[in-house]
This record gives structure tokens, C-alpha cells and sequence, in this order.
């Protein structure tokens, strides 16, 4: 990633062919971003690079996306093609440059962010840092984590984890674990339509073992912006996942509370797994943090408590701006609660697709 810069957008590495041109701009035109998308050409030391961004961003402030489906007059809940627009508009406003190795890697890395968005909106679990269920498609021992059992396939096994109008039932997750699962079903299918073998070994890896915590992020993900050139802080894409960090130690020792990973859903609105049908905004999901302090028990979060509290805040403008003051602003490194909020530098994105530039151990 360059460092940040107005408008950076997206870059293509690779010769530019006729043919790639006229693939690309049916595409930015059967979105309706055509007319908007400005584009250059150029080579650098590691070779020649197409660059597009939006001509003239339809914002006030153009690294705010929260109403970018509503300024550009998309419905992304109703159709795929709004929720692309959605996508590309934002990638294309990126004050980082989104870099892909070919049109096929950007094309991909749009509809796998769709398929979050989409897996995301669905998924209704429990929250439980300590105990984890799981449909009977899978088992579970302390090395492997769970794994399917012979005979079931990777992508119906995570729906039916993931989506009780399937199954009948939630299943308990931790918050982290939750965007790992929406992250892997997401993949699975953007792999089924782009890479056959890689959905195929990834199927594999989970009768083996699963891939999570670090690894999981070390193998599948890359981090865009850092504390030291952090991004704006209401610039999100959708299907970016990312933390929001509690900033107040106390309620931040109890497990589970550190922070909040969610994943970004459009149109201002952030997932909230455990009510799906009340997901949360930036401004709600700031103020839900910063009364963790007031929820603090012997030892434990009361929800009610955190969810009272937060009620009254909301119905309060005065009390709101006097939260969000506090809370909108980038958070302390690890390690210190000092001054620091609870919006992270920093986003996360699925790597690259096409051929797969991770490795499970395969020749893929």
C-alpha cells in the first residue's frame, strides 16, 4: 500500500490491452459509475499500472462513505448491483490505493466483499466467550478446533452454522470467531466461482484443521492503514472487517470486552450479530462501548445495564456529542488507555483471489 494520499483509489498492475478497456468500462458502466470514474496510465519500477478513481466524488467530505449508497440513489438491500456499486465507489474513493493484479482480481475482490455483506446481514448467533456450538456437521477436539466430519461440504455446513433460518437454532460464538466464520463461507463461495482447486483444498484444510486466530489473519487477510498513517474515520467499504476498541481498561479486563469486531454492511451500518435486525451505526455502536464502563459487575458485563444506559445517551443530544467527543477519536496503541477513543487506524480486507496468494500447503 502507498501511503495515504487524496483520492488514491485503485490501481491495476499488468498491460492494458484493447480488450481489458472495453471489459472494464462495460463493467464500470453496468454500475452506473462510468461517467464518474477518471482513469491514468503510468509504469513505476515494478511495471506498468492503470490507476481509477471517482472524478468528483458526491460527498461533502469524500472520505465519509456512510451515505455514499444514498448519494449515488443505489438500493444495495435489494439488488446485487446496487450493493456492487456500493463496493467500487467506495474502493474507488480510497484515500489508500486498493492495488489488484489484474481486472479478474478486482472483479473478484468486489463480489467476495458482496458476499460478506450479504452472509453478514443473515448471520444470527450467541454471544459466549467460553462455550462454542456448532451444528453436527462438525467435530471438535483441542487441536484441530472444529472440522467437518466426512461426508459434509464446507460451504452448506457454515450456512447452517451461521443462519438459524436454515437450522433452526443460533449457535454461540465469540464476536472474533463469528467474522471468521462469515469470512471463510464468504470466500468459499467467491472461490467456487473464480478458483475451483483452492475451494477445493480449502475444504481439505477443515477436515484436517482449522485455521484461526492469528493464522487465520496471517493466511486469508491484509491490514490497509497503520497508527502511524491512519485511515479517516468514517471511511469504511463495505465488507471491510474491523475492531472497535474499548478504551476504558476496567470493563476492557472482562473477556470478550477488549473491543467489538464487526464487519462494515453499507450504507452507514456496521453488523450486530445478536440483532440482526438492529444493526448497529457509527454512532451507536460508539456509545454502546463507552457504557461497557457502566455494565461493569464483579467481573462481568450486565447488558441491561449497558443497554439502559445507552438508550438514555441516545435520547440526549447533549449526552450523545458528549460521548461521541470522547469515543471519535483514534484509539491508544496496545497497551495504554490514555486519551485515545475507540476507532481503529486500520481495516481488513480478504487477500487476493486469483490464483490464491496464500498457501494451505498445496500446489494451488
Amino acid at each position: 500500500m502507498q501511503s495515504i494520499t487524496p483520492m488514491a483509489g485503485v490501481r491495476l498492475r499488468g498491460v492494458w490491452s484493447d480488450e481489458l478497456h472495453d471489459r472494464c468500462r462495460a463493467w464500470l458502466d453496468g454500475l452506473g459509475l462510468g461517467g464518474l470514474t477518471a482513469h491514468e496510465s503510468g509504469t513505476d519500477a515494478h511495471g506498468a499500472w492503470q490507476r481509477f478513481w471517482l472524478r468528483a466524488a458526491p460527498l461533502d467530505d469524500p472520505f465519509d462513505t456512510s451515505d455514499l449508497a444514498q448519494r449515488l440513489r443505489l438500493l444495495p438491500d435489494d439488488s446485487d448491483r446496487d450493493l456492487d456499486a456500493e463496493i467500487l465507489a467506495a474502493l474507488l474513493l480510497s484515500p489508500l490505493a486498493f492495488e489488484f493484479p489484474s481486472l479478474d482480481e478486482w472483479q473478484s475482490a468486489v463480489r467476495l466483499r458482496r458476499f460478506i455483506v450479504q452472509t453478514g446481514r443473515r448471520t444470527v448467533l450467541a454471544f459466549d466467550t467460553e462455550q462454542a456450538e456448532r451444528p453436527d456437521c462438525w467435530s471438535w477436539t483441542e487441536a484441530t478446533g472444529f472440522i467437518l466430519l466426512p461426508g459434509f461440504e464446507l460451504i452448506p455446513a457454515l450456512e447452517h452454522t451461521l443462519w438459524p433460518d436454515l437450522s433452526g437454532r443460533t449457535y454461540s460464538f465469540s464476536c472474533y470467531r463469528a467474522t471468521e466464520y462469515v469470512l471463510l463461507l464468504a470466500l468459499a463461495k467467491e472461490l467456487r466461482i473464480s478458483h475451483p482447486r483452492a475451494l477445493a483444498a480449502l475444504q481439505a484444510q477443515w477436515q484436517e484443521k482449522a485455521i484461526q486466530s492469528g493464522a487465520f489473519h496471517d493466511t486469508f487477510l491484509h491490514e490497509y492503514g497503520s497508527l502511524q498513517a491512519p485511515l479517516p474515520m468514517r471511511y469504511y467499504v463495505p465488507g471491510d472487517r474491523l475492531w472497535f476498541r474499548n478504551p476504558d481498561e476496567a470493563s476492557a479486563g472482562v473477556e470478550g470486552y477488549e473491543g467489538s469486531w464487526v464487519f462494515y454492511l453499507g450504507q452507514g451500518h456496521f453488523t450486530n450479530f445478536w440483532k440482526p435486525d438492529q444493526p448497529y451505526t457509527l454512532q451507536s455502536k460508539c456509545i454502546e462501548l463507552y457504557h461497557w464502563r457502566d455494565g461493569l459487575r464483579q467481573g462481568r458485563i450486565d447488558e441491561a445495564i449497558v443497554e439502559a444506559q445507552a438508550a438514555r445517551t441516545l435520547a440526549d443530544p447533549q449526552a450523545t456529542q458528549r460521548v461521541l467527543a470522547r469515543m471519535m477519536r483514534l484509539r491508544d496503541p496496545a497497551g495504554v488507555y490514555a486519551e485515545g477513543g475507540c476507532i481503529d487506524a486500520s481495516r481488513e480486507a480478504v487477500r487476493c483471489v486469483r490464483p490464491a496468494t496464500w498457501s494451505l500447503g498445496v500446489a494451488l
